[in-house]
C-alpha cells in the first residue's frame, strides 16, 4: 500500500476557521479541546463560534493561513480551494478587508513556503442578512485569488432570500458552491441548484433520496464534496461504515473526498482504505476527482493528473 500523504490531492472543502491548530488557539486564548461528536449542528457551529472570535488582529488572520498551508502540504494537498467567512470577521472587527487581506498574504505565503496553490471561496451563514451576502460578493470582487462564493450553515433557512446576490455573482464570472444536501434532503439541494446556480454541491450526501434528482446530478455532473468524518461527527451519518459514500460512487456521481477541517485530508483518504478496502487505484481515482472538479487552471489540473498517475505507477 503507497503511503496516502503523497497522493497528491485537491482539497476542495475545507473551512479555515476550522482548521486552526489547538497550539493556536490557546496561544490566542482559548480551549483546544474539541468534541468528538456534537449533539445538533448548533453544537458544532457555537464551539467554531468561539474559536473564530480568538481572531482578531491581521496576524492572527495572516498566522492561521500559513499555518494551513504548511498542515495541507504536509497531507499531500497540492491545490485547496479554502472557506472562509470574511464578511463576518470584517464586521466583527470593524475592518472589513482586513481579514481577507491578511487570509490572502498568509496564503501566498505559505503557498510559496509549502508548495501549494490555494484559492479562496468565501461563504455566508444562511442565519445573516442578505446585506452581509451582498457586502462578500463586494469582498469576492476585489481580489483575484478569491473565485466563488456560496452558503454554509443550517440548512433549515432557505436559499430563496440570497437568489439576487447569486444572479449577480453569476453574471460577473464569480463561481458558486453551496453546502446543500448535509442535513436537510433534496429540496435543499434543488434550491441550491434552481436558485443558487450551484457548480458543486457542498456535502450533497442527501441526493440519494431522490432519484431523479441523482440522475439529473449525475447528468449535469454537478460533483458532490463529500466529508465523511464530519459527517459522523454531526450525527447526520450513524458511522463511518455507514455512510453513503460507495452508494454515491456506485450511482455514477462525481465524488470528492474532503475534511470540512474536521480532520486531516490524508487521514480521511486512509480511513477510506481501512473501512471500505479501497485500494490505491480506487483512492487515485477519487484523488483524480478532486482536481477534475476544482477551479484550477487546466494547465494546473494536467500536471496534478500526472502527478497522481505517477504516484500509482511507483512501486
Amino acid at each position: 500500500m503507497r503511503d496516502v500523504r503523497t497522493l497528491p490531492k485537491a482539497h476542495l472543502h475545507v473551512h479555515l476557521e476550522s482548521t486552526v491548530r489547538p497550539e493556536t488557539v490557546r496561544e490566542l486564548g482559548g480551549t483546544s479541546e474539541r468534541a468528538e461528536a456534537f449533539g445538533t449542528f448548533r453544537e458544532f457551529a457555537d464551539e467554531r463560534a468561539r474559536v473564530r472570535s480568538l481572531l482578531r488582529t491581521a496576524e492572527h488572520f495572516r498566522r492561521i493561513a500559513v499555518e494551513f498551508c504548511e498542515d495541507e502540504a504536509a497531507q499531500g494537498s497540492r491545490y485547496v480551494e479554502v472557506t472562509f467567512t470574511a464578511a463576518s470577521h470584517g464586521e466583527r472587527v470593524g475592518e472589513p478587508e482586513m481579514p481577507l487581506e491578511a487570509v490572502l498574504d498568509g496564503l501566498a505565503e505559505g503557498g510559496a513556503r509549502f508548495g501549494i496553490e490555494c484559492r479562496v471561496l468565501l461563504d455566508h451563514s444562511r442565519r445573516r442578512p442578505v446585506e452581509r451576502l451582498w457586502q462578500t460578493f463586494k469582498l469576492a470582487g476585489r481580489y483575484e485569488r478569491v473565485i466563488g462564493m456560496g452558503l454554509a450553515g443550517d440548512e433549515a433557512y432557505p436559499l430563496a432570500p440570497f437568489a439576487e446576490v447569486f444572479e449577480a455573482a453569476r453574471e460577473t464570472g464569480l463561481h458558486l458552491v453551496h453546502h446543500a444536501g448535509e442535513a436537510a434532503g433534496a429540496g435543499s439541494i434543488r434550491e441550491a441548484l434552481d436558485l443558487g446556480h450551484a457548480e458543486r454541491l457542498g456535502h450533497g450526501i442527501r441526493v440519494l433520496d431522490d432519484d431523479a434528482l441523482v440522475a439529473e446530478v449525475r447528468e449535469r455532473g454537478i460533483p458532490l464534496e463529500v466529508c465523511p468524518t464530519s459527517n459522523v461527527l454531526l450525527g447526520l451519518v450513524p458511522s463511518l461504515p455507514e455512510h453513503p459514500l460507495p452508494r454515491l460512487r456506485e450511482a455514477g456521481l462525481a465524488v470528492t473526498i474532503n475534511t470540512d477541517g474536521e480532520t486531516a485530508l490524508a487521514d480521511e483518504y486512509a480511513r477510506l482504505r481501512d473501512v471500505f478496502g479501497y485500494e490505491d487505484a480506487e483512492l487515485a481515482e477519487l484523488a483524480r476527482a478532486s482536481i477534475d472538479a476544482s477551479f484550477a487552471p487546466e494547465g494546473l489540473k494536467t500536471e496534478l493528473r500526472a502527478q497522481v498517475d505517477a504516484w500509482l505507477a511507483a512501486p
